[in-house]
Parts: structure tokens; C-alpha cells; sequence
């Protein structure tokens, strides 16, 4: 047995030492001196040599784990550290060992214990160690918040791991984040927390990528939007575990909102321009439609001799005519009205829930303000009318094209009746009965 036991420890680059406090003198194994590079009896034996061979960093360190087992507070030591060898190098060692035999008082006399050459694991730990760094520090750079998050069988959740960033994206560290997940949703938008819950309710079910962007509400940053995109794995125990990344989204949607805003709004009048006019109209009628009752009235309004404004005065002028007029007529319509630049001079209203009657005061009242408040440029009063047409649309109605087409067909009235004035659809005439003669 002793044999066996010897042939074990040198398999596994283990040596053995036998601390005599009482003669003051420690021995060791052949494995012992194999591990540092030395023959036995090229060495001191002395107790108090034995620590000079302790790397000066850590001699500390190995009486502060040795000291509490030989006063009898734990029932052994084990202790990492290094040991000079004969080269004048150091290697890792784990060192182990219990007291064998103590005095009357509890003084320890005897200690026996193990060292193992542990250099090749720590040389292993420490590349660990430092690819972990490298990978968090790598992940810490994304411009994002980088997650793994879990879903448990019974609805439970946990973030298994949140990158250092998520105090930019939730304004949380990532040990309140893993400490309660439910800080997440504390921070979504209330009006965007279904779509959330929903779409990783969906990708969930259908083990597809999970992509939703939402609003935040942080207490420094105010309101942001955020994007996440995370890709889900089924666990061994029927959960689910996304791995995925949350970033700023802000900045992207404002723009967004803006090339809307080009694409829908004329930039002279700041008014919709023809497209989004016309979808405008379209949703009116859809709710006359949808009532089954009711009228509104649409426009369509021009100015007058605009073109003789253009060449007397130069299109600089004119642009500050049509800027007037589309000022004048946002702060005349109400709010669930709407008006737009249909082009050039041309401009459309919709007078929702309104008669011809009332329509027409509208009308007079635009073409007062702007008889009352010429545009003045270039040292130059600029006077300038306009013309409008107008018809009833109601539930009857089938298309906004035949719609649009009687107000410009009554614009065109006002414009060979003189223009300067407001001139209603005129319904066809019906056909009267022959009578006898």
C-alpha cells in the first residue's frame, strides 16, 4: 500500500511534509523535492527556513490561513500560494495539512499535510480570468445593453447575466437588474408594455426571434426609446433563455419621425401637403361611412393672381404670400379640422361635421383676415384675394375623388364669376315631368 500511495502522489505532483514543532525541524517527501527542482538534502530542513521559500506576497497570506487550525479555531488549513524553486522561479502550490498531535494545553506539536503543484491549473485560471475581462470589457464597449435572460416553466424570470451599460439603457446596475427583473418593466412606457409582454410571449411560443421597440420612462434621461433583439433557446426543464441586446433607439425614431413629418407636411405652409390631404379626406369619409349620417364640407381655396404677384414682386415674395396664408388659415380651422397644400396655390379644407351654412361663414371670415392684413416685403403692401369652392360630403359619397372634384369644380366657378369669392357645389338638375298639352 504505502507503494501505491507513493506512485499516486507522484502521478499527481504531490510531496508531503512533516512539520516536527517540538524539534523544530520539518521533513519532506521525494515528490516535495521534485516539485521545486531539488534533490533531497540540498535544502534546509529548519522550520523557520521554511518560509523563507514563501513568495514575499503571499507569506502573509499563508500564516493568516495557517495560524487559526494550529490554535484549534478550524480543523484544518489549505492555502494557495507560491514557492520559490531551485531556479530562482516560483510556482503555484496548494497546500493542505490538519495537526497530528498537540500537548496537554492544546499546543500543537505535530502537523502533516500535502503540497500539490497546482501551476499548470492557475497558469489556466488565469487565462480564464483574463479572457473573462477581455469578454466583459469587449461587451461593456457595445453600444448597448447585452442580456441573458431566462424565462422559467411557471413564469418565474432572471437575468443570468446584464453587461455594465443597462445603467445607460434602464438606469440600473446590473446587480439590481439580476437582484429583480421585474425592474425592467417599471421602466416601459405603460402604453407599450403589452406589445412587450406580447412579443416574447410570441417568441416564446414560437421559439422565433424577439424584436419590439418601446418607450422608457427614466428618472434622469426622461422619455427614450429603446430596441431589443434577442434570440430564444428552449431549456432542459421547459423554460426559455434569451441572449440578446437592448440599445438607444432615441436618436433613430426622432429621425424617423421627421422624415414623416417631410414626407407628410408641406415645409413653405407647415401644412399636410397633397398626399397626406388626401388621406385626411379619405378618413373623413370612411366616418361618414361609418355613422351612416351626417355631412362635412370641403374646400378648395386659391389664390388670386398669384402668378402677377410671382412676376412683379419675385417668387421670394410669393412664398412669403403663400407662408401668410397657410399661417392664417391653421389658426382659423379647429382642432379636428384639417387643411392642406394641394400645390402651388392651391390649398384644401375639411370642415368635419359642418354644413354649407356654416362653411360659408368660415370662408368669408378667411377671406376678411386676409383682406384686412396684407403681406408687407421689400418696403412693398402686397393685397392679394382668394377664391373658394365648396361642396357637402355625406354618407352617400363613394369616393373623395368625386368629392374633390365638385369643390374644384365650384373653385372654378368663383375664378369665372370674378374671383374674391365663395361659390358652393351646384347639384345636377333633375329632369322635369312632360305634361300634357
Amino acid at each position: 500500500m504505502p507503494e501505491v500511495v507513493s506512485l499516486a502522489l507522484a502521478g499527481t505532483k504531490t510531496g508531503v511534509w512533516d512539520r516536527d514543532l517540538e524539534r523544530g525541524e520539518i521533513r519532506y517527501s521525494t515528490g516535495w523535492y521534485e516539485i521545486l527542482g531539488y534533490q533531497p538534502g540540498e535544502i534546509s530542513t529548519a522550520l523557520e527556513d521554511s518560509f523563507s521559500r514563501v513568495h514575499p506576497d503571499d507569506l502573509e497570506y499563508v500564516k493568516a490561513k495557517l495560524h487559526p487550525h494550529l490554535f484549534g479555531v478550524v480543523d484544518h488549513f489549505e492555502v494557495e500560494h507560491r514557492l520559490r524553486c531551485k531556479d530562482g522561479g516560483y510556482k503555484w502550490v496548494l497546500s493542505r495539512g490538519r495537526v497530528v498531535k498537540r500537548d496537554s494545553t492544546g499546543a500543537p506539536l505535530r502537523v502533516v499535510g500535502t503540497t500539490a503543484d497546482i501551476t499548470s491549473l492557475r497558469e489556466l485560471s488565469d487565462r480564464l480570468q483574463n479572457t473573462c475581462k477581455l469578454l466583459t470589457n469587449l461587451v461593456n464597449q457595445v453600444p448597448g445593453f447585452v442580456f441573458q435572460y431566462r424565462r422559467q416553466p411557471d413564469g418565474g424570470e432572471k437575468f443570468a447575466y446584464a453587461s455594465d451599460p443597462v445603467r445607460l439603457i434602464f438606469e440600473l446596475t446590473p446587480a439590481e437588474l439580476t437582484a429583480n427583473p421585474a425592474l425592467v418593466r417599471q421602466r416601459i412606457h405603460p402604453d407599450d408594455l403589452a406589445a412587450f409582454e406580447a412579443t416574447r410571449a410570441l417568441s416564446a411560443a414560437k421559439m422565433s426571434a424577439w424584436h419590439v421597440e418601446f418607450r422608457v420612462r427614466l428618472p434622469e434621461q426622461g422619455l427614450r426609446w429603446r430596441q431589443l433583439d434577442a434570440q430564444p433557446m428552449p431549456t432542459e426543464d421547459g423554460g426559455v433563455l434569451w441572449h440578446g441586446l437592448v440599445v438607444d433607439a432615441t436618436d433613430r425614431k426622432q429621425a424617423e419621425s421627421e422624415l414623416q413629418k417631410l414626407a407628410r407636411i408641406d415645409y413653405l405652409t407647415q401644412l399636410p401637403n397633397r398626399r397626406f390631404f388626401m388621406e385626411k379626406l379619405g378618413a373623413e369619409l370612411s366616418r361618414l361611412h361609418r355613422a351612416g349620417n351626417g355631412q362635412s364640407t370641403v374646400m378648395m381655396l386659391d389664390l388670386d393672381h398669384f402668378k402677377t404677384i410671382n412676376d412683379s414682386y419675385g417668387h421670394a415674395v410669393g412664398d412669403i404670400v403663400i407662408m401668410k396664408f397657410g399661417r392664417v388659415l391653421r389658426e382659423e380651422i379647429r382642432r379636428h379640422d384639417a387643411a392642406g397644400r394641394l400645390g402651388g396655390e392651391e390649398f384644401g379644407v375639411i370642415l368635419s361635421g359642418t354644413g354649407l351654412a356654416e362653411a360659408r361663414l368660415f370662408a368669408n371670415r378667411l377671406r376678411r383676415r386676409i383682406a384686412e392684413q396684407p403681406v408687407v416685403a421689400n418696403d412693398h403692401s402686397i393685397a392679394f384675394t382668394i377664391s373658394v369652392g365648396m361642396c357637402e360630403m355625406t354618407a352617400s359619397d363613394n369616393a373623395v375623388d368625386s368629392v374633390l372634384a365638385r369643390a374644384d369644380a365650384a373653385l372654378y366657378r368663383a375664378k369665372r364669376q370674378g374671383r374674391d369669392r365663395v361659390v358652393e357645389d351646384q347639384p345636377p338638375m333633375r329632369a322635369r315631368p312632360m305634361t300634357a298639352v
